[in-house]
């Protein structure tokens, strides 16, 4: 059996501390497979977009981003993915410097997709509806951060639907971490040498409202 390449994988990430998560959840996978982090200004063979939709001007930021690391690399693969992929697919459809679009629970297994792309040789897009979505998406136990503190996603998505905002319609409804999965990861970060840790989500005044009898605090 032959030894997977070792391939170079860049990242932007755009928008709130849960995507600087999510991006470090997606990094962790890739350095498991024994890829190699580089910088997003570095030729990589696999660009990645963590996007947000917070504001028109983020959606465009977002749409910069695509285009402009395919001309450090015309051979490169990238993906789209994030708030603003799971909003707007039919407009990333459009641009061709794209390969894959995943949507926020898509980013869990972005090593799969993107190994299907590159078999497949054609834009792909991975995108599940999350308003309809109950459980919340663990990554697993995180370690990996390039800073000297640590970020751990508690809770996703939000029950508010103010009419201004359309985090619900990209995030989702309230879904809330299981304690003993936060615990465990902040005793591996813990075990690391990290002696501080960020607790983030989309609404963190929400956490546990979704939880059944047995997690809640009356």
């Amino acid at each position: 059996m032959k030894n997977k390449p070792i391939r170079k994988v860049a990242f932007i990430t755009l928008g709130c501390k849960v995507n600087q998560y999510e991006t470090n959840a997606m990094i962790q996978k890739f350095i498991e497979r024994g890829d190699q982090i580089v910088e997003h200004h570095e030729k990589a063979d696999i660009y990645i977009v963590n996007t947000c939709t917070v504001t028109n001007m983020s959606d465009r930021k977002s749409r910069q981003m695509l285009r402009k690391v395919k001309e450090l690399n015309q051979d490169a693969i990238v993906v789209a993915c994030g708030c603003y992929a799971q909003m707007a697919k039919e407009e990333l459809e459009k641009i061709e410097e794209i390969d894959l679009i995943l949507g926020n629970n898509e980013k869990k297994e972005i090593v799969k997709y993107i190994e299907e792309a590159i078999e497949k040789q054609k834009k792909q897009v991975q995108i599940k509806e999350v308003r309809t979505q109950t459980e919340f998406v663990d990554f697993g136990e995180i370690t990996y951060t390039d800073k000297t503190r640590a970020v751990i996603k508690v809770q996703d998505g939000c029950d508010r639907f103010c009419s201004y905002c359309i985090i619900p319609y990209a995030r989702g409804r309230v879904r809330s971490r299981k304690p003993e999965s936060i615990v465990s990861e902040i005793e591996k970060i813990a075990k690391k040498g990290i002696q501080e840790v960020v607790i983030t989500g989309i609404h963190i005044a929400s956490y546990g409202k979704d939880f059944k009898k047995e997690y809640r605090i009356d």
